[in-house]
Order: C-alpha cells, then structure tokens, then sequence
C-alpha cells in the first residue's frame, strides 16, 4: 500500500468542514479526479473517478465517523483504498485538514505517479480546491 498525507488550514469552524466533508456527493466540486460519489446510505457509496488517467469504479464504506473531528473509510470492492480525514480546531473559525489515504497502486502508471509525487501533488490540490470552495462565501 502507498500512503499520501497532507494538511491544510481552512476559515471555517470544525463543525463546518466536517460536516460538508460528509457530503459525498460534492466531492467533484473539489476532487479533479472525481466524477461522481453515489450515497446509498449514510454509511456506503459508489465512486467514480480517474485513477492514474484510467476510468475506475468501486464501492467504499464510512468505517468510523467521531463528530466534527474524524471520519474514516475502506473501499469495499474494485481499487482498493482507505483512508480518515481529521477535523483539528486551531481556533473557533481555523480548523486544520489532515487527509491520510493508503491505497494499492496497478500498473506501471500508477506506481511511478507515487514515487514522482503526483499523488501528494493531487491530494494537496484537492485540498487546496475544499479550502476554497468551503471559504467561498455563500
């Protein structure tokens, strides 16, 4: 498994970030490489996403949630991954992001994009996309 962590600072209160990370189906809003997040249930969802420039499907599932500071999760069928994302208050309106994700790479494309860093580079700019669209005022 590869692993890929990074944080980031966002102007919103905890309750805020956690909660609209919670919003699966927004994802595309701010993952490049998402194209859609299907929810079944509060717990269980279908992705689609480019993987490596390769179109790719899978189940996952919310294996943990603590409120306003951690959610955790496991894909459950195709590319395999897991990962928690962590909601840490610096103050009442700054909370810093902290993203872990493991996953096992196939194929020669994928594993040179994590030795060249662009997996880190995708996931900080994934970040850098939730920073602004969750700053953006309403």
């Amino acid at each position: 498994m590869a692993t890929v962590k990074d944080t980031i600072d966002v102007n919103v209160p905890a309750a805020l970030a956690y909660s609209y990370w919670l919003k699966f189906e927004d994802f595309p809003k701010f993952m490049d490489d998402v194209e859609e997040v299907k929810k079944f249930d509060d717990k269980h969802m279908h992705w689609k996403a480019k993987v490596a420039g390769k179109k790719e499907e899978w189940d996952a599932e919310v294996t943990d949630t603590i409120p306003e500071r951690r959610i955790a999760w496991r894909s459950t069928s195709g590319i395999k991954n897991n990962g928690t994302v962590e909601f840490e208050p610096v103050s009442d309106t700054i909370t810093r992001v902290a993203l872990e994700l493991d996953y096992e790479p196939h194929g020669l494309v994928e594993k040179a994009g994590g030795m060249l860093g662009i997996d880190k580079r995708a996931v900080h700019k994934d970040l850098e996309n939730f920073k602004k669209l969750i700053e953006k005022p309403v």
